[in-house]
């Protein structure tokens, strides 16, 4: 399936995109509590550069028409999930506001960013998922509040080896395979294989993610293999026909060398993380599957979270270098490159 952006030029898509996304990522906070209700339309002239979300609120066009960003040089670092949207993002601020530098630190997962952050080594952390009870005491007693801001959807993908040839699973039988309730692929429709599931450690906010939401709370797998990275994690299933494992969603729908497993609530719900139709890995890389990007937003897909910019809530300068990134990054121009990097804006 050919791109749109061979059609249009990539930017244009993904603001006609944007504009169509940021109401239901609104939508998706406000079930969840995230945000309040309420919607109060305002209307703004073509030669405007504010535009107003779902909320009623104002959002300018573009990096260097945010206001109130400090100068000077800040440090952020944290989840591993947020490497496509950096590399889309943070080299246009800082082309667009050079005074603002941003230094980033390999904090390696979302608690050690945020741990970084309470020490006060990084100026704001970006998190795959929410702070901790035990976090939120950690800084209280260091003498800080924390806050995180919610500025993405993403969603998390399930590699397979290229040889499974089963429809998808449901959350129940995901929940069964990782807890080891399931241990050969027979039991989900597969052949008889050994199933090895694997997954990065537990530092990380996607694999905290998976254990709260998708094994609500329960333990993993004795069995369950632990392995560095998501490039190892993905070659050794690349290489293991019975393996599986679970990561943020751009990094795994592209692969030529895995399979990305459709999931759903039920076994007729069940939802791909690409669009359709398939592309198969015979054809790629010259051709390679693309996110599901209107299942993310219209929350079919099920395994999806928001991401988070944490910050201090005061008036430090650490604090406003943090909020500036918040506003930059709900810009216009930072929701199209949500999109570019496969995340769907929210407002």
């Amino acid at each position: 399936m050919s791109k749109s952006n061979n059609e249009m030029p990539a930017l244009i898509v993904a603001l006609i995109v944007t504009a169509l996304l940021i109401g239901g990522g609104g939508w998706w906070l406000q079930k969840r509590g995230f945000i309040g209700g309420g919607s109060n339309s305002a209307e703004t002239s073509p030669a405007s550069t504010t535009a107003s979300n779902s909320n009623g609120a104002q959002s300018v066009a573009s990096f260097g028409d945010v206001d109130n960003v400090p100068q000077g040089t800040f440090a952020y670092g944290g989840s591993t999930t947020w490497a496509p949207l950096r590399g889309a993002v943070d080299p246009l601020i800082q082309s667009a506001v050079p005074n603002f530098q941003l230094v980033y630190k390999d904090a390696s997962s979302s608690s050690a960013g945020i741990q970084l952050l309470t020490d006060g080594e990084l100026d704001f952390a970006q998190s795959s998922r929410p702070l901790n009870s035990t976090e939120k005491r950690r800084a209280q007693q260091a003498g800080i509040e924390l806050q995180e801001i919610p500025v993405a959807l993403e969603a998390v993908a399930i590699a397979t080896h290229l040889d499974l040839n089963i429809p998808g699973v449901t959350l129940a039988q995901l929940k069964g395979i990782y807890t080891g309730n399931i241990t050969n692929w027979q039991e989900v429709g597969g052949p008889n294989l050994p199933i090895e599931p694997t997954s990065r450690s537990a530092d990380g906010g996607t694999v905290q993610y998976f254990q709260e939401d998708v094994l609500d709370g329960d333990a993993f797998s004795s069995d369950l293999r632990t392995l560095g990275t998501t490039t190892e994690a993905l070659r050794f299933v690349s290489n293991t026909p019975g393996s599986i494992y679970f990561a943020s969603a751009p990094e795994v729908v592209g692969q030529c060398t895995i399979a990305p497993l459709p999931v759903g609530e039920s076994a007729q719900q069940i939802i791909p993380p690409y669009r359709q139709p398939y592309v198969n890995p015979s054809d790629c890389p010259a051709r390679r599957n693309q996110l599901n990007l209107e299942a993310f937003q219209s929350q079919t897909y099920p395994l999806l979270r928001p991401l988070y910019v944490a910050l201090r809530k005061d008036d430090a300068v650490s604090a406003q270098a943090g909020t500036a990134y918040v506003n930059m990054l709900k810009t216009q121009e930072g929701q199209a490159l949500h999109l570019q990097a496969g995340f769907v804006p929210l407002p």
